[in-house]
C-alpha cells in the first residue's frame, strides 16, 4: 500500500474515533456502558465478518498457537480499553475524556521500558510532566475536579496503549489485520454482553433509544475505524502514526463542542495544548533526530 493512502487511513480512524466520545457519551441516557460496547462489538464484528473469513481463507500458512495467544492477549486490552473508557465517559466530558485518552501516547515508551526493557527517549521525561500539568490545567487548575470517570478514561489509556504496541506487530506477523479486528470485536461483544446481563439488565427500549449512536460507534467507530487502523499501521512507521492518531482528541473537543455545547474551562485551553504538545514532542522529536544523517547525506 502506497504511504500517503495509509496516512490517510489514519487520519480518517482519528476522525470518526474522536467523534465517536459525542456518541459514547450521549448514549449513556439510555444503556449502561456494557450494554453500549456489548451493541456496537457485536454489530462490528458481524459487519466486517464476512471479509474477515474472506482474509483468512487466503492465508499463506495457519494461525500458529502462539499467535493465537497473541490474538486473545490483544482482545482483551482491546476490551479493557473500551469498557474503561465508555464507563469513564458516564462522569466526565467528551472533552476531557478525548484529551485523556490520548494520553496512551505516553504510556508506550514505559510499558516499552518494563517489558521490553527499552530506554525510552530523553524527551519521555519531559513530556511526561508537561502532560501531568496539563491534566491538571485541562480540569481547571484543581485535582478536586478530576473525578472518577476522568480516572477510568485514563486507566483505559493504559490498554489503549498495550493495543497500539501489540497491534502492528500481530497484524504483521499474521497478515490478517482484518481478522485480527474482527476477533477483537467479537471477543469485546460477547465479555460485554455477558457482564450486561449480569449486571445491567439492558432493555430493548433501552437500546432502541441509542440505535442512531450504536450504529455510528458500531459501524463506523468500530467496524470501519479500527479496521483502518490495523491496516494503516502496518505501513507507517510508530512514531508517525502515533501523532496521526493522538488528533483523535482534537476531533473530540471539536465534536463535544459543536454537537453538545461543552465549553473547557480558561485553564482547560492551555491544558489542553499542554497534553497535545506532549503528546506530539514525545513522538516528532525521536522521529526527527533519527532523519538528521539522511538530510545530510549528499
Amino acid at each position: 500500500m502506497p504511504r500517503p493512502l495509509a496516512v490517510l487511513l489514519l487520519l480518517i480512524t482519528t476522525f470518526l474515533w474522536g467523534m465517536a466520545f459525542v456518541a459514547q457519551k450521549s448514549a449513556m441516557d439510555s444503556m449502561g456502558p456494557l450494554t453500549f460496547a456489548a451493541a456496537r462489538f457485536v454489530l462490528g464484528g458481524l459487519a466486517i465478518l464476512p471479509l474477515a473469513l474472506w482474509e483468512y481463507s487466503r492465508r499463506a500458512h495457519d494461525i500458529s498457537r502462539r499467535d493465537w495467544g497473541l490474538v486473545l492477549l490483544l482482545a482483551v486490552a482491546f476490551f479493557m480499553g473500551s469498557w474503561l473508557q465508555q464507563w469513564g465517559l458516564t462522569m466526565t466530558t467528551v472533552t476531557n475524556g478525548g484529551f485523556l485518552t490520548s494520553l496512551y501516547v505516553m504510556f508506550v515508551p514505559l510499558i516499552g521500558l518494563i517489558v521490553l526493557r527499552h530506554w525510552p527517549h530523553p524527551i519521555v521525561w519531559i513530556c511526561m510532566p508537561m502532560a501531568l500539568i496539563g491534566v491538571y490545567y485541562l480540569n481547571g487548575g484543581g485535582l478536586d475536579t478530576f473525578n472518577a470517570g476522568d480516572a477510568l478514561v485514563v486507566s483505559s489509556a493504559f490498554f489503549w496503549a498495550v493495543q497500539v504496541l501489540m497491534l502492528g506487530f500481530v497484524a504483521n506477523r499474521t497478515g490478517l489485520p482484518i481478522f485480527v479486528s474482527a476477533m477483537c470485536f467479537i471477543f469485546s461483544g460477547l465479555v460485554s454482553t455477558g457482564g450486561a446481563l449480569a449486571f445491567e439488565a439492558p432493555t430493548w427500549s433501552g437500546l432502541a433509544g441509542g440505535w442512531v449512536q450504536i450504529l455510528y460507534a458500531g459501524l463506523l467507530s468500530t467496524a470501519v475505524a479500527f479496521t483502518l487502523q490495523a491496516v494503516g499501521q502496518r505501513h507507517v512507521p510508530a512514531a508517525n502514526a502515533a501523532i496521526i492518531l493522538s488528533a483523535e482528541s482534537l476531533f473530540a473537543a471539536l465534536g463535544g463542542f459543536l454537537i453538545l455545547g461543552e465549553r473547557l474551562p480558561g485553564l482547560g485551553y492551555a491544558g489542553a495544548a499542554m497534553i497535545f504538545a506532549a503528546i506530539v514532542l514525545v513522538e516528532s522529536v525521536p522521529a526527527l533526530r533519527r532523519r538528521e544523517p539522511l538530510a545530510q547525506m549528499p
